[in-house]
């Protein structure tokens, strides 16, 4: 396993430059298509031009700690004064850079977020639901009025802490209700004591990756 930080530059309308910490898994892939993806979308906190902020929560902290994953774990940082739906096309370029280069599994790129990435994570999976075999934003949420139609198609397991003061409950709880009804594959797990932080829980339990790995897109 190795975990580097690295830079994409981008030639977008709009240029910013992503850091971000890549772990890819020792050994070979288990499948020959290639290693899934792991995608990771920090919080507020996390934003600016130390790489290192990034590996403060989440799978990064994780990996920085010794765990190991069986991904790779793409984990950028997003730009100063910047939002998520800002850089979503730099987002896409880094998935796309990082496939050409990692032996990745087109069908099993996954998406997350905490916070700020939680609203990263549902935003992006509406607008691209082609780009990933399953969605699991924490602590997130969305401003009414989107479609939420895109979020039907794909499996979505979001969690959220009952006594968060920061993002209530409740704006997970609207898109889960609201996919839901539209028939999609949704769940939410709420901890009842948790406050903002439902990530550190949630990131630490096996059954998430188990769940991520059942998915994949479907075959051209």
């Amino acid at each position: 396993m190795s975990q580097q930080p690295m830079t994409l530059d981008t030639t977008l309308t709009k240029p910013v430059r992503l850091d971000y910490f890549i772990q890819v898994p020792a050994g070979e892939p288990d499948s020959p298509k290639g290693w899934p993806l792991l995608l990771f979308l920090h919080g507020m906190g996390e934003r600016g031009r130390n790489v290192q902020d990034v590996t403060k929560h989440g799978p990064p902290k994780m990996i920085a700690a010794g765990d190991e994953f069986p991904f790779v774990v793409v984990s950028p940082q997003c730009p100063p004064d910047h939002w998520w739906h800002d850089v979503e096309d730099d987002l896409l370029a880094l998935i796309d850079e990082v496939s050409a280069t990692c032996a990745v599994d087109a069908r099993r790129v996954y998406l997350t977020g905490l916070s700020m990435g939680g609203y990263g994570t549902w935003t992006m999976g509406r607008k691209h639901p082609e780009r990933f075999a399953a969605l699991v934003p924490i602590c997130g949420g969305l401003l009414p009025g989107y479609d939420l139609a895109p979020l039907a198609t794909r499996p979505v397991w979001a969690f959220h802490g009952a006594k968060d003061p920061v993002v209530p409950l409740r704006e997970s709880q609207w898109i889960v209700d609201a996919v839901r009804d539209l028939g999609g594959d949704i769940r939410l797990t709420v901890y009842p004591e948790a406050e903002h932080d439902a990530w550190s829980e949630t990131y630490a339990n096996p059954a998430l990756y188990e769940w991520l790995l059942s998915h994949a897109l479907l075959a051209d």
